[in-house]
C-alpha cells in the first residue's frame, strides 16, 4: 500500500503536533503517523508547562522582560554546554511559535509569576516566561477524544489532572477556604458526573490540554492521523529523505513525503541497551515516558549516518520518583514535583545526612542524589516528615486530608514511627544520623533558616513554598510525631540525548552536515538546553518551537511569515 503526502510526522507528542499543525496551516499535505493506539506521547502526561521568553503573553500582562536576559541567562546556566546557533534559534522562534498557535485557535495562560529555577544567576526571570494550554472541556473534541491518550494515573485524582497554580492551591486549602472547598466541589463533582456519563475526563488541564488543543486544531487544518503505524524505514529518494515504510496492522505503507520527514517519536527511555549504556545508575531508574517511547526515531536517522549527542550534561531529564505499589498488584512511578520545597519536609540518605536543597529543582534533586551515594551503593533517599504535613500537603501520591492515607502505610508506601529513631528503623536509616539530622533541622528552622543549603533564598523555592509560614515559606521544624517517610529513586520524564541538529532542526550527519529532508524534534533532538534543566517547560518549549521551525522549513518558509 502506498500513501503520498509532502510533510511526514513520526510521533503525536507536542513536537509532532506542532509540526503537523505548522505545516498543514502553511499548506502542506500532512500525514502524522503514531506508534502508539493514541495521541499524545508523554506530553499528555506533563504538567504542560512551556518556557518560551518573549512571548506576547508576558507582554500583554505588563510583563517587561529586558532584551537578551534570557540567552544571559541560558549561557550562565549551560556554561561550556551552550550551543549558540540552537540556542538563539530557540529564543527566537518560540515566541513566533506561540503567536502561531494562538493564531490557529490555541488560547493560553501566562505563567506571570512563574521564576526560572535558577534566581542567583545572571538574567534570571521572575515571571513571564512560560505559558500553559488553558483548560479544554473534552467534549469539545468530539470522536476524536477517543484518541486522546488518558492521564497517567499515579499523577491524576481518579482521572483527573490538577493544574499547578490557582487549581492546586484550591486542593490543597480546601479545609481552610470556603472559596476553595466551593472550587474542589465543583470539579470533583463535575468529574465524578463525566465518568458516569463519558467514561473518562473531560475536564482537561495541563499536558491534556495541550494535546487536546494541538490535536484539534490539527485535523481542522486537515492533518491526516495514521494510529498502531510506527516508522519500520526511512525512505531515500535522489539523496533525499523522501517518506517512510510504516508499519500497520494491515501491513507496510510507503508514505511518499515530497517534503521530508520530521522525527519526534519521544526519544529513547525505554531502549534497554541505550539506557544501560548512558543512563547513571540505570539498574535503579524509573522512566515516566510512555512505554512506546524506545528510540524508534534515533535509529531510522542513524541507519541514515545521523549520529545521536552523547556529550550533554545529562543524558536525560532527571526527576525523583517513588514507587507506588497499586492494590492490583501493579507497580507504578510517581514523580515528586510538589511536596519537596513545602516546609516541614528534608530528604536524608541511608546514613541520615541531608544531601541537598530539596527545594530547588527535580533535575538538582537527582543529580546531586547521584554525587552524593558512595560509589557502588544503592542511589535512593527518603522524604523525611509528620503526619501534620502529610494532611495538609500530601506525600507522593498519598493525598492531602480529607483523603485517607492509611491504605499507602498498609501497602508499605508510607513508613511511620513515633519517634525519628523508630521511624529510621523501619526505613533501614541509620537512627543516631537520622535523630542528629533533625535536631540540627529543628534548630535553625524554629528561625526560619536553613544554612546548610539555603532553602527559601530564591524566587523560584519561594513559590513553591507555602506563603502562610512565616518567616520563611519551605522552613519549618519537623519536631512531633508520627513521623513519615517515602523512599526517593531516581527517574527521569524523558531522554535529553538526541539526534544532532542544526538550528533549523534538520538531523546531521557524522560529519556534521544536514540530511537532506530529515528533521528531528522533541527527545529525538538533542536537548537546547545541553542537558541542564534550567527552567520548568524546557521540554515542551523547545519541542513545539523546533517542530514549529522544521515544518516552517520544510514548507520553504524559514522565517515568521504567517500562514
Amino acid at each position: 500500500m502506498r500513501r503520498d503526502c509532502d510533510l511526514l510526522v513520526l510521533g503525536s507528542g507536542a513536537a509532532g503536533l506542532s509540526a503537523a499543525l505548522t505545516g498543514a496551516r502553511l499548506g502542506l499535505r500532512v500525514v502524522l503517523a503514531e506508534k502508539a493506539e493514541v495521541l499524545g506521547g508523554t506530553s499528555a502526561w506533563s504538567g504542560g508547562w512551556i518556557w518560551c521568553p518573549g512571548n506576547a503573553l508576558a507582554a500583554e500582562a505588563g510583563i517587561a522582560d529586558p532584551p537578551g536576559a534570557a540567552r544571559r541567562y541560558l549561557a550562565a546556566a549551560q556554561g561550556p554546554d551552550l550551543d549558540a546557533a540552537r540556542v538563539d534559534a530557540f529564543l527566537e522562534n518560540a515566541p513566533r511559535m506561540v503567536d502561531f498557535l494562538r493564531d490557529a485557535g490555541l488560547d493560553f495562560e501566562s505563567g506571570s509569576r512563574i521564576p526560572d529555577t535558577y534566581g542567583h544567576l545572571p538574567g534570571a526571570g521572575t515571571g513571564g516566561r512560560s505559558v500553559i494550554a488553558a483548560a479544554y472541556d473534552g467534549r469539545r473534541m468530539g470522536a476524536l477524544i477517543d484518541l486522546l491518550r488518558p492521564p497517567l494515573r499515579e499523577t491524576s485524582f481518579w482521572g483527573m489532572t490538577i493544574q499547578a497554580g490557582a487549581d492546586l492551591r484550591a486542593f490543597l486549602t480546601m479545609r481552610r477556604s470556603a472559596r476553595s472547598l466551593a472550587h474542589v466541589t465543583m470539579r470533583v463533582g463535575r468529574h465524578l458526573w463525566d465518568l458516569a456519563r463519558h467514561g473518562r475526563a473531560m475536564q482537561l488541564r495541563n499536558g491534556q490540554a495541550l494535546v487536546a488543543r494541538l490535536m484539534v486544531a490539527a485535523q481542522d487544518a486537515g492533518v491526516v492521523f495514521l494510529t498502531q503505524a510506527p516508522g519500520q524505514q526511512l525512505l531515500v529518494d535522489a539523496g533525499r529523505v523522501a517518506g517512510a515504510v510504516l508499519d500497520t496492522p494491515n501491513g507496510p505503507v510507503r508514505v511518499r513525503a515530497a517534503r521530508g520527514v520530521v522525527l519526534a517519536t519521544g526519544g529513547w527511555p525505554h531502549d534497554g541497551a541505550r539506557r544501560a549504556a548512558q543512563f547513571p545508575r540505570n539498574d535503579c531508574h524509573a522512566t515516566l515516558a510512555v512505554p512506546t517511547a524506545q528510540g524508534d526515531g534515533v535509529r531510522l536517522a542513524e541507519a541514515l549516518g545521523a549520529v545521536q549527542a552523547r556529550d550533554l550534561a545529562s543524558p536525560a531529564a532527571l526527576c525523583p520518583v517513588s514507587e507506588v505499589p497499586w492494590p492490583d498488584g501493579r507497580r507504578g512511578v510517581f514523580p515528586h514535583i510538589i511536596e519537596r520545597g513545602k516546609p516541614g519536609l528534608i530528604a536524608v540518605l541511608q546514613d541520615g545526612r541531608r544531601f541537598c536543597n530539596e527545594g530547588l529543582g527535580y533535575h538538582d534533586y537527582v543529580t546531586a542524589l547521584l554525587r552524593a551515594e558512595p560509589k557502588g551503593a544503592v542511589p535512593q533517599s527518603w522524604l523525611i516528615c509528620t503526619r501534620a504535613f502529610q494532611r495538609r500537603y500530601g506525600l507522593g501520591i498519598s493525598r492531602p486530608a480529607p483523603v485517607p492515607a492509611g491504605p499507602w502505610i498498609r501497602r508499605g508506601y508510607i513508613k511511620t514511627g513515633d519517634t525519628p529513631e523508630a521511624l529510621a528503623r523501619a526505613c533501614g536509616i541509620d537512627p543516631a544520623g537520622l535523630a542528629a539530622t533533625l535536631a540540627d533541622w529543628n534548630r535553625h528552622a524554629a528561625r526560619g533558616e536553613d544554612p546548610a543549603f539555603g532553602r527559601g533564598s530564591t524566587p523560584y523555592m519561594r513559590l513553591q513554598g507555602d506563603p502562610d509560614v512565616k518567616p520563611n515559606p519551605c522552613v519549618a521544624p519537623i519536631d512531633r510525631g508520627p513521623y513519615y517517610a517515602v523512599r526517593v529513586i531516581p527517574g527521569s520524564f524523558g531522554t535529553f540525548a538526541g539526534l544532532r541538529t542544526d538550528a533549523r532542526a534538520r538531523v546531521l550527519d557524522g560529519q556534521g552536515a544536514p540530511i537532506p529532508g530529515l528533521y528531528a524534534a522533541g527527545c529525538d533532538m538533542a536537548s537546547v538546553m545541553g542537558g541542564h534543566y534550567p527552567a520548568g517547560g524546557i521540554n515542551l518549549g523547545p519541542a513545539l518551537t523546533f517542530g514549529h521551525v522544521a515544518a516552517r522549513d520544510a514548507a520553504g518558509r524559514p522565517d515568521s511569515e504567517d500562514a
